[in-house]
């Protein structure tokens, strides 16, 4: 399989491309690919660029082993404190730049506090079985700023958010899974396998739709439920305008779907 591979940042983040998936790999083993100031501007620029790119349909985010992310480097906080700004605007933005495509989180490792937060913000996470999760904020003295007080209670409900946070407790691979953080759990060394098995499940559909559930998420997400279902009708009816949708061509997709959900079916 032929892949393409840009540095950014002298190389501490990685974009690849491999059969119409895009990988970006947090490059610094050595400081379990901590943030510092260089990434932070680095990452943003590399999913842009994944996004962006006609032959990309699927974006990855994983971290070189041992961890997927351990949260600010800190050592740089403690010093110059460059890769934190307490004068950053206080408008609600992740850690990512506006995207189109999906975006899941292969979590190889542990995964702390902002590095949590990174996970929170891929639309799902696949874990290997040496993955761990902690928030650490209030150990650190630093308080969320990429949606982890909004993001984890919609995953693993408010009462194991606000215990992971009050505590700084790690919660392992097994029992994220079984709270709803991670949506399962593969050996370690599947792990990449079978995150590019689901990006290639996610390219046999009509991207467009694919990219139009991604905004439909995004929006209903950040919502009341009330609201969801208005912006989830809103946003169908203008698609079906937008494609000028015909029955016939679900009809003509309809015996690729059924045979495909024969054959998992029967697997």
């Amino acid at each position: 399989m032929e892949m393409t591979t840009t540095q950014f940042a002298n190389g501490a983040v990685l974009a690849s491309v491999i059969e119409g998936v895009g990988v970006v790999t947090l490059n610094r083993p050595e400081a379990r690919n901590a943030l510092s100031s260089e990434i932070l501007k680095a990452l943003p620029k590399a999913l842009s660029s994944l996004d962006q790119d006609p032959d990309v349909d699927v974006l990855v985010l994983t971290g070189a082993d041992p961890a997927f992310c351990a949260g600010l480097d800190l050592k740089e906080l403690g010093g110059s404190g460059g890769n934190i700004d307490p004068d950053a605007s206080l408008e609600a933005s992740g850690p990512f730049p506006s995207r189109s495509k999906p975006l899941i989180g292969a979590v190889n490792g542990v995964a702390v506090t902002g590095g949590l937060e990174l996970a929170l913000n891929c639309d799902f996470l696949i874990a290997s079985d040496r993955a761990a999760f902690a928030d650490t904020h209030a150990r650190v003295g630093v308080m969320p700023g990429w949606g982890l007080s909004v993001l984890l209670p919609q995953a693993i409900g408010v009462r194991r958010a606000r215990e992971m946070s009050l505590t700084g407790n790690y919660v392992d691979a097994t029992t994220a899974a079984e709270w709803g953080l991670v949506n399962r759990v593969v050996a370690h060394d599947s792990l990449l396998e079978t995150v590019h098995s689901l990006a290639s499940d996610i390219r046999s559909n009509d991207q467009e739709g694919v990219q139009q559930m991604v905004r439909t998420y995004e929006r209903t997400a950040s919502t009341t439920i009330a609201e969801g279902w208005e912006i989830e009708a809103s946003m169908g009816r203008d698609w079906l305008k937008k494609t000028n949708f015909k029955p016939e061509k679900v009809a003509q997709r309809v015996a690729d779907i059924q045979n495909r959900g024969r054959s998992q079916n029967n697997s």
